[in-house]
């Protein structure tokens, strides 16, 4: 579908959720206030024990539920993402919101490049309330992203729209993943597939508090599997696979390093024995 026209496309925005009624209001609000009309919202309650539902049901038949036992972010966006009817994907996290204008942002952008296959917008960054400016390394580049987007990652899944036959081409995200999911993702598709980024800061993302699920885990662990994985698949161009190499040994490094300084020495030596090697 990547270059077919998407004059009155239906944009499906998948939103999956687990116990954030404190904030879902505000991310569901701002996907119905949207200035493009056609959009279906499908929220995934990922096993909610608070009041999530009784939130949702005020909706009735503006939005699409689907409910399902807690298996994590990633299980809950692959069953909206399968389940969708639009021929664009947009993601939304529920403690994030959207400018009105985010959504017929992308679709003109669509319009504009038939070849084009994501983007994603720029984001207004807000910590514990309050405003704040991303340094340097998180500003997003456009284009071809794979090596910059090794060393973290620089693709925001509020901020995102892709088409939806890109899910057919690269895959699902990966649901054994509990944290750094996107960046796996978003590695896959940056290897082989542009990644628009367009100038307008559409997407309100906030951070901070105690449920984020990136302060709950090591993200250089998962990090490391996702890279090992794509160097394994053989599908990298001889100099990607030399820069992620690069990058794996460093995160190897550091996280092995990190390991001996909280005592978990086996688990360091391994990594440490595996940068040693690459």
């Amino acid at each position: 579908m990547g270059n077919k026209d998407v004059n009155g496309a239906r944009v499906s925005v998948i939103l999956p959720t687990y116990n954030r009624a404190w904030t879902l209001k505000e991310a569901v609000d701002s996907v119905l206030n949207q200035d493009y009309p056609h959009i279906e919202l499908i929220v995934i309650d990922d096993g909610s024990t608070d009041n999530t539902q009784d939130l949702l049901a005020v909706y009735r038949d503006r939005i699409r539920v689907l409910t399902q036992a807690n298996k994590g972010v990633s299980a809950a966006r692959n069953a909206g993402i399968r389940t969708s009817r639009g021929s664009l994907i947009a993601l939304l996290d529920s403690d994030d919101a959207w400018d009105r204008r985010k959504i017929s942002c992308q679709v003109e952008f669509f319009q504009a490049h038939p070849g084009a296959m994501i983007c994603q917008t720029e984001e207004i960054w807000i910590r514990n309330g309050k405003r704040v400016n991303p340094k340097k390394r998180h500003q997003k580049p456009s284009g071809m992203i794979f090596e910059a987007s090794l060393h973290l990652c620089l693709v925001s899944p509020s901020a995102v729209m892709m088409r939806k036959d890109l899910f057919d081409r690269i895959g699902y995200f990966n649901e054994d993943f509990t944290v750094c999911e996107d960046y796996d993702l978003w590695l896959r598709v940056s290897a082989v597939l542009p990644v628009f980024r367009i100038d307008k800061p559409y997407t309100v993302k906030r951070g901070g508090h105690t449920d984020q699920l990136s302060g709950l885990h090591s993200q250089d662990k998962f990090r490391i599997r996702s890279l090992s994985a794509i160097i394994e698949s053989g599908g990298l161009t001889r100099d990607q696979a030399a820069e992620a190499r690069k990058v794996l040994k460093d995160k190897c490094r550091v996280y092995g390093n990190g390991c001996m300084k909280r005592g978990k020495k086996e688990e360091g030596e391994y990594y440490l024995n595996l940068c040693r090697i690459l």
